[in-house]
Protein backbone atom coordinates (compact mmCIF):
# COMPACT_ATOMS: atom_id res chain seq x y z
CA UNK A 1 0.00 0.00 0.00
CA UNK A 2 1.81 3.29 -1.13
CA UNK A 3 1.33 6.78 -2.32
CA UNK A 4 3.55 8.51 -4.21
CA UNK A 5 3.68 12.54 -5.11
CA UNK A 6 5.45 12.84 -8.56
CA UNK A 7 6.69 15.83 -10.57
CA UNK A 8 6.07 15.69 -14.86
CA UNK A 9 8.79 16.73 -16.89
CA UNK A 10 12.30 17.69 -16.39
CA UNK A 11 12.47 20.91 -14.53
CA UNK A 12 11.48 21.21 -10.76
CA UNK A 13 11.36 24.03 -9.40
CA UNK A 14 12.79 24.77 -5.71
CA UNK A 15 9.32 25.50 -4.22
CA UNK A 16 7.87 22.29 -6.01
CA UNK A 17 10.62 19.71 -5.25
CA UNK A 18 10.13 21.62 -1.41
CA UNK A 19 6.78 20.74 -1.68
CA UNK A 20 7.34 17.18 -2.16
CA UNK A 21 9.83 16.76 0.75
CA UNK A 22 7.00 18.53 3.25
CA UNK A 23 4.75 16.05 1.93
CA UNK A 24 6.97 13.16 2.81
CA UNK A 25 7.30 14.26 5.74
CA UNK A 26 3.81 14.83 6.83
CA UNK A 27 3.01 11.38 5.81
CA UNK A 28 5.35 9.26 6.45
CA UNK A 29 5.06 5.36 5.26
CA UNK A 30 1.79 3.32 4.87
CA UNK A 31 2.82 0.57 7.31
CA UNK A 32 2.78 3.33 9.77
CA UNK A 33 -1.47 3.17 9.30
CA UNK A 34 -1.89 -0.47 9.77
CA UNK A 35 -4.69 -0.63 11.79
CA UNK A 36 -5.38 -3.50 14.10
CA UNK A 37 -4.88 -7.14 13.28
CA UNK A 38 -6.55 -8.16 9.87
CA UNK A 39 -7.38 -4.76 8.72
CA UNK A 40 -5.45 -3.66 6.01
CA UNK A 41 -2.81 -0.71 5.88
CA UNK A 42 -3.33 2.41 4.46
CA UNK A 43 -1.50 4.22 2.07
CA UNK A 44 0.73 7.10 3.88
CA UNK A 45 -1.78 10.19 4.32
CA UNK A 46 -4.92 8.40 4.70
CA UNK A 47 -6.51 7.40 8.19
CA UNK A 48 -9.85 5.92 9.38
CA UNK A 49 -12.16 3.15 8.15
CA UNK A 50 -15.46 4.32 7.43
CA UNK A 51 -14.82 7.34 5.93
CA UNK A 52 -11.26 7.19 4.92
CA UNK A 53 -9.56 10.48 4.91
CA UNK A 54 -6.29 11.15 2.91
CA UNK A 55 -4.75 14.70 3.23
CA UNK A 56 -1.99 16.14 1.29
CA UNK A 57 0.01 19.35 2.07
CA UNK A 58 0.03 20.31 -1.80
CA UNK A 59 -0.30 24.20 -3.00
CA UNK A 60 -2.96 25.52 -4.75
CA UNK A 61 -3.73 24.33 -8.47
CA UNK A 62 -4.50 21.27 -10.66
CA UNK A 63 -3.48 18.01 -9.29
CA UNK A 64 -3.82 14.38 -11.22
CA UNK A 65 -5.16 12.11 -8.67
CA UNK A 66 -4.97 8.16 -9.10
CA UNK A 67 -6.47 6.15 -6.77
CA UNK A 68 -6.69 2.11 -6.30
CA UNK A 69 -9.66 0.71 -4.50
CA UNK A 70 -10.05 -2.91 -3.29
CA UNK A 71 -8.81 -5.07 -0.82
CA UNK A 72 -6.93 -8.51 -0.25
CA UNK A 73 -9.44 -10.14 2.07
CA UNK A 74 -12.67 -8.50 1.47
CA UNK A 75 -15.24 -7.05 -0.63
CA UNK A 76 -15.44 -3.26 -0.60
CA UNK A 77 -18.57 -0.58 -1.69
CA UNK A 78 -16.38 2.58 -2.05
CA UNK A 79 -17.10 6.06 -3.84
CA UNK A 80 -14.17 8.81 -3.56
CA UNK A 81 -14.90 12.87 -2.99
CA UNK A 82 -12.42 15.19 -2.89
CA UNK A 83 -12.30 18.52 -1.17
CA UNK A 84 -15.52 20.18 -0.39
CA UNK A 85 -17.53 17.48 -1.18
CA UNK A 86 -17.16 17.40 -5.03
CA UNK A 87 -18.12 13.75 -6.34
CA UNK A 88 -15.50 12.43 -7.96
CA UNK A 89 -16.68 8.48 -8.32
CA UNK A 90 -19.91 6.77 -7.40
CA UNK A 91 -20.42 4.18 -5.42
CA UNK A 92 -18.06 1.39 -6.69
CA UNK A 93 -17.97 -2.19 -5.47
CA UNK A 94 -15.05 -4.43 -5.66
CA UNK A 95 -14.54 -7.98 -5.33
CA UNK A 96 -12.16 -9.45 -2.26
CA UNK A 97 -8.90 -10.06 -3.56
CA UNK A 98 -9.02 -7.13 -6.71
CA UNK A 99 -8.78 -3.57 -7.49
CA UNK A 100 -9.39 -1.30 -9.23
CA UNK A 101 -7.68 1.66 -10.54
CA UNK A 102 -9.30 5.30 -11.03
CA UNK A 103 -7.95 8.70 -12.66
CA UNK A 104 -8.93 12.36 -12.30
CA UNK A 105 -7.76 16.03 -12.21
CA UNK A 106 -8.64 17.91 -9.38
CA UNK A 107 -8.78 21.63 -8.85
CA UNK A 108 -7.32 22.83 -5.12
CA UNK A 109 -8.12 26.14 -3.85
CA UNK A 110 -8.06 27.83 -0.46
CA UNK A 111 -10.63 28.37 0.95
CA UNK A 112 -11.75 25.04 -1.00
CA UNK A 113 -15.21 25.29 -1.18
CA UNK A 114 -16.98 28.82 -2.18
CA UNK A 115 -13.99 31.40 -3.05
CA UNK A 116 -16.12 33.93 -0.39
CA UNK A 117 -15.39 31.53 2.55
CA UNK A 118 -19.27 31.24 2.92
CA UNK A 119 -19.65 27.74 5.10
CA UNK A 120 -15.70 27.74 6.26
CA UNK A 121 -12.40 27.88 4.61
CA UNK A 122 -11.69 24.09 4.48
CA UNK A 123 -8.18 22.58 5.13
CA UNK A 124 -5.49 23.96 3.17
CA UNK A 125 -4.56 21.60 0.59
CA UNK A 126 -5.79 18.68 -0.89
CA UNK A 127 -8.49 16.51 1.07
CA UNK A 128 -9.85 13.11 -0.36
CA UNK A 129 -12.62 11.25 1.11
CA UNK A 130 -13.33 7.62 0.93
CA UNK A 131 -16.70 6.59 1.98
CA UNK A 132 -19.62 4.21 0.99
CA UNK A 133 -20.66 0.79 3.05
CA UNK A 134 -17.28 -0.75 3.23
CA UNK A 135 -14.95 1.50 1.86
CA UNK A 136 -11.33 0.30 0.57
CA UNK A 137 -8.32 2.32 -0.81
CA UNK A 138 -5.25 0.52 -1.65
CA UNK A 139 -2.74 3.12 -3.33
CA UNK A 140 -3.11 6.72 -3.94
CA UNK A 141 -1.11 8.71 -6.40
CA UNK A 142 -1.21 12.56 -6.55
CA UNK A 143 1.19 14.51 -9.05
CA UNK A 144 1.18 17.79 -10.06
CA UNK A 145 -1.12 18.44 -13.34
CA UNK A 146 0.99 19.79 -16.30
CA UNK A 147 -1.62 20.89 -19.06
CA UNK A 148 -4.70 20.75 -17.75
CA UNK A 149 -8.06 21.91 -19.66
CA UNK A 150 -9.65 23.77 -16.92
CA UNK A 151 -13.42 24.52 -16.93
CA UNK A 152 -14.16 27.27 -14.62
CA UNK A 153 -17.86 27.35 -13.38
CA UNK A 154 -19.33 31.43 -12.31
CA UNK A 155 -22.33 30.85 -10.72
CA UNK A 156 -24.66 31.09 -7.25
CA UNK A 157 -25.68 28.40 -4.96
CA UNK A 158 -27.06 26.15 -7.28
CA UNK A 159 -23.55 25.64 -8.81
CA UNK A 160 -21.35 25.83 -6.48
CA UNK A 161 -19.89 23.51 -3.91
CA UNK A 162 -21.71 23.76 -1.30
CA UNK A 163 -19.97 22.71 1.85
CA UNK A 164 -22.28 20.86 4.15
CA UNK A 165 -25.17 18.19 2.86
CA UNK A 166 -28.30 18.19 1.90
CA UNK A 167 -27.53 21.44 -0.32
CA UNK A 168 -25.90 20.63 -3.24
CA UNK A 169 -24.84 22.49 -6.31
CA UNK A 170 -24.15 20.63 -9.41
CA UNK A 171 -20.80 21.75 -9.96
CA UNK A 172 -20.08 19.59 -7.34
CA UNK A 173 -21.77 16.07 -9.57
CA UNK A 174 -20.36 16.95 -12.92
CA UNK A 175 -16.86 16.38 -11.68
CA UNK A 176 -17.62 12.29 -11.85
CA UNK A 177 -18.17 12.64 -15.61
CA UNK A 178 -14.88 14.87 -15.91
CA UNK A 179 -11.73 12.26 -16.83
CA UNK A 180 -8.04 12.85 -16.44
CA UNK A 181 -6.48 16.04 -18.48
CA UNK A 182 -9.64 18.06 -17.80
CA UNK A 183 -10.55 19.34 -14.37
CA UNK A 184 -13.54 21.59 -12.82
CA UNK A 185 -12.98 24.71 -11.21
CA UNK A 186 -15.79 25.79 -9.78
CA UNK A 187 -15.89 29.56 -8.91
CA UNK A 188 -19.76 29.04 -7.93
CA UNK A 189 -20.80 31.22 -4.52
CA UNK A 190 -23.95 31.46 -2.83
CA UNK A 191 -26.39 34.62 -3.00
CA UNK A 192 -24.59 36.42 -6.17
CA UNK A 193 -25.86 37.77 -9.01
CA UNK A 194 -24.60 38.62 -12.42
CA UNK A 195 -23.60 41.73 -11.32
CA UNK A 196 -22.21 41.17 -7.56
CA UNK A 197 -20.29 38.35 -9.60
CA UNK A 198 -18.66 40.48 -11.50
CA UNK A 199 -17.35 42.91 -9.02
CA UNK A 200 -16.38 41.38 -6.45
CA UNK A 201 -12.65 41.12 -6.31
CA UNK A 202 -12.56 37.35 -5.15
CA UNK A 203 -15.57 35.77 -7.69
CA UNK A 204 -14.91 36.89 -11.38
CA UNK A 205 -11.82 38.42 -11.25
CA UNK A 206 -9.96 36.29 -9.07
CA UNK A 207 -11.56 33.50 -11.56
CA UNK A 208 -10.38 35.69 -14.94
CA UNK A 209 -6.44 35.58 -13.30
CA UNK A 210 -6.53 31.97 -13.53
CA UNK A 211 -8.09 31.07 -17.10
CA UNK A 212 -5.63 30.03 -19.80
CA UNK A 213 -6.06 30.25 -23.78
CA UNK A 214 -8.35 27.82 -24.46
CA UNK A 215 -10.00 27.22 -21.01
CA UNK A 216 -13.77 27.50 -20.74
CA UNK A 217 -15.88 29.77 -18.26
CA UNK A 218 -19.50 28.69 -18.04
CA UNK A 219 -21.68 31.47 -16.53
CA UNK A 220 -25.02 30.68 -15.05
CA UNK A 221 -26.81 33.89 -13.31
CA UNK A 222 -30.53 34.61 -12.69
CA UNK A 223 -31.58 33.10 -9.58
CA UNK A 224 -30.59 36.88 -7.42
CA UNK A 225 -31.12 39.05 -10.29
CA UNK A 226 -34.41 39.09 -8.98
CA UNK A 227 -34.87 43.20 -9.26
CA UNK A 228 -32.08 43.51 -12.14
CA UNK A 229 -32.81 45.83 -15.41
CA UNK A 230 -32.74 43.99 -18.79
CA UNK A 231 -30.21 46.31 -19.67
CA UNK A 232 -28.09 45.73 -16.79
CA UNK A 233 -28.25 41.93 -16.92
CA UNK A 234 -27.17 42.30 -21.12
CA UNK A 235 -24.45 44.65 -19.81
CA UNK A 236 -22.75 42.07 -17.27
CA UNK A 237 -23.21 38.96 -19.27
CA UNK A 238 -21.64 40.91 -22.02
CA UNK A 239 -18.86 42.00 -19.63
CA UNK A 240 -17.98 39.02 -18.77
CA UNK A 241 -18.11 37.23 -21.90
CA UNK A 242 -15.47 40.03 -23.42
CA UNK A 243 -12.98 39.83 -20.37
CA UNK A 244 -13.55 35.60 -20.80
CA UNK A 245 -12.30 36.03 -24.69
CA UNK A 246 -9.43 38.60 -23.96
CA UNK A 247 -7.50 35.95 -22.40
CA UNK A 248 -8.11 33.57 -25.45
CA UNK A 249 -10.70 31.57 -23.79
CA UNK A 250 -14.20 30.35 -24.43
CA UNK A 251 -17.51 31.83 -22.73
CA UNK A 252 -20.13 29.34 -22.63
CA UNK A 253 -23.47 30.77 -20.82
CA UNK A 254 -25.90 28.50 -19.21
CA UNK A 255 -29.65 29.31 -18.33
CA UNK A 256 -30.52 29.31 -15.06
CA UNK A 257 -31.99 25.54 -14.04
CA UNK A 258 -35.75 26.07 -12.79
CA UNK A 259 -37.50 26.57 -9.46
CA UNK A 260 -39.90 23.85 -8.18
CA UNK A 261 -43.18 26.25 -8.39
CA UNK A 262 -46.00 25.25 -9.75
CA UNK A 263 -49.78 26.27 -11.20
CA UNK A 264 -51.55 23.01 -11.75
CA UNK A 265 -49.18 20.86 -13.55
CA UNK A 266 -46.99 24.10 -15.07
CA UNK A 267 -44.20 25.78 -13.32
CA UNK A 268 -45.22 29.72 -12.53
CA UNK A 269 -43.18 32.85 -14.65
CA UNK A 270 -41.34 32.73 -11.33
CA UNK A 271 -40.01 29.57 -11.68
CA UNK A 272 -38.91 29.94 -15.35
CA UNK A 273 -37.60 33.27 -13.84
CA UNK A 274 -38.75 36.20 -14.82
CA UNK A 275 -37.84 38.57 -12.10
CA UNK A 276 -39.80 41.20 -9.83
CA UNK A 277 -39.26 44.14 -12.71
CA UNK A 278 -40.71 42.02 -15.55
CA UNK A 279 -37.39 40.88 -16.92
CA UNK A 280 -37.07 37.42 -18.77
CA UNK A 281 -33.60 36.37 -17.83
CA UNK A 282 -33.19 33.18 -20.00
CA UNK A 283 -34.69 35.26 -22.53
CA UNK A 284 -31.94 37.79 -22.12
CA UNK A 285 -29.34 35.68 -21.88
CA UNK A 286 -30.21 33.50 -25.28
CA UNK A 287 -30.54 37.26 -26.72
CA UNK A 288 -26.87 37.33 -25.37
CA UNK A 289 -25.65 34.29 -26.60
CA UNK A 290 -27.09 35.18 -30.54
CA UNK A 291 -25.77 39.02 -30.49
CA UNK A 292 -22.54 37.69 -29.03
CA UNK A 293 -21.93 34.46 -30.82
CA UNK A 294 -21.24 32.32 -27.84
CA UNK A 295 -22.44 28.74 -27.25
CA UNK A 296 -25.27 28.47 -24.59
CA UNK A 297 -27.25 25.83 -22.92
CA UNK A 298 -30.73 26.53 -21.91
CA UNK A 299 -30.85 24.62 -18.69
CA UNK A 300 -33.91 26.54 -18.15
CA UNK A 301 -35.80 24.47 -21.22
CA UNK A 302 -33.90 21.53 -20.06
CA UNK A 303 -35.01 21.57 -16.63
CA UNK A 304 -38.62 22.84 -16.74
CA UNK A 305 -39.00 19.26 -19.61
CA UNK A 306 -37.27 17.71 -16.68
CA UNK A 307 -39.52 18.81 -13.53
CA UNK A 308 -42.72 19.52 -15.35
CA UNK A 309 -42.11 15.91 -16.88
CA UNK A 310 -42.03 14.51 -13.01
CA UNK A 311 -44.88 16.80 -12.09
CA UNK A 312 -45.51 18.61 -8.89
CA UNK A 313 -45.14 15.38 -6.38
CA UNK A 314 -42.05 13.47 -8.08
CA UNK A 315 -40.21 16.29 -8.84
CA UNK A 316 -39.83 17.28 -4.82
CA UNK A 317 -37.02 14.77 -4.70
CA UNK A 318 -34.66 16.75 -7.27
CA UNK A 319 -35.10 19.86 -4.33
CA UNK A 320 -34.50 19.49 -0.56
CA UNK A 321 -37.77 17.78 1.26
CA UNK A 322 -38.36 18.01 4.97
CA UNK A 323 -39.03 14.19 5.15
CA UNK A 324 -35.53 13.17 3.64
CA UNK A 325 -33.46 16.34 3.91
CA UNK A 326 -35.30 18.74 6.93
CA UNK A 327 -35.92 21.52 4.89
CA UNK A 328 -38.09 22.28 2.53
CA UNK A 329 -36.31 24.32 -0.32
CA UNK A 330 -37.63 24.59 -4.16
CA UNK A 331 -34.61 26.04 -5.29
CA UNK A 332 -31.73 24.44 -3.83
CA UNK A 333 -31.19 21.16 -4.93
CA UNK A 334 -30.34 17.52 -3.42
CA UNK A 335 -27.33 15.32 -3.95
CA UNK A 336 -29.78 13.51 -6.23
CA UNK A 337 -31.50 16.35 -8.25
CA UNK A 338 -27.89 17.83 -8.49
CA UNK A 339 -26.79 14.82 -10.01
CA UNK A 340 -29.65 14.97 -12.95
CA UNK A 341 -28.89 18.70 -13.14
CA UNK A 342 -25.82 18.00 -13.92
CA UNK A 343 -26.94 15.38 -16.18
CA UNK A 344 -28.63 17.99 -18.41
CA UNK A 345 -25.38 20.18 -18.57
CA UNK A 346 -23.01 17.52 -19.72
CA UNK A 347 -25.61 16.81 -22.77
CA UNK A 348 -25.45 20.77 -23.71
CA UNK A 349 -21.80 19.93 -23.42
CA UNK A 350 -21.98 16.86 -25.99
CA UNK A 351 -24.59 18.97 -28.10
CA UNK A 352 -22.71 22.02 -28.23
CA UNK A 353 -19.39 19.63 -29.20
CA UNK A 354 -17.06 21.68 -26.79
CA UNK A 355 -13.53 21.20 -26.24
CA UNK A 356 -14.53 19.59 -22.93
CA UNK A 357 -16.66 16.50 -24.43
CA UNK A 358 -13.66 14.18 -25.29
CA UNK A 359 -12.74 14.02 -21.75
CA UNK A 360 -16.04 13.21 -20.57
CA UNK A 361 -16.90 9.70 -19.35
Amino acid sequence: MHTTLHLPGRRRTCAAVATVLALAALTGTGAAHAGAAGRQALPAGCSGTSPIICHYSVAPGNYDVSVSLGGATAAGQTDVWAEARRLLLPTTKTAAGTSATYGFTVNVRQPEGQPTGQGGTGTAGLDLRFSGTSPQVAAVSVNPAAHSLAAYLAGDSTVCDQPAAPYTGWGQMITTAVGPGAVIANYGDSGESSGSFLSNAALFPALLAKVAANDLVFIQFGHNDKQTAAAAYRNNLTTMITRVRAKGALPVLVTPPVRRLFSGNLLTPTALHVNGVGVNLPAEMRAVATAENTPLIDLTAKSKALVESLGPSASAQLYLRSSADGVTDNTHFSQYGAGRIARLVLQGIREQHLSLTPYLR
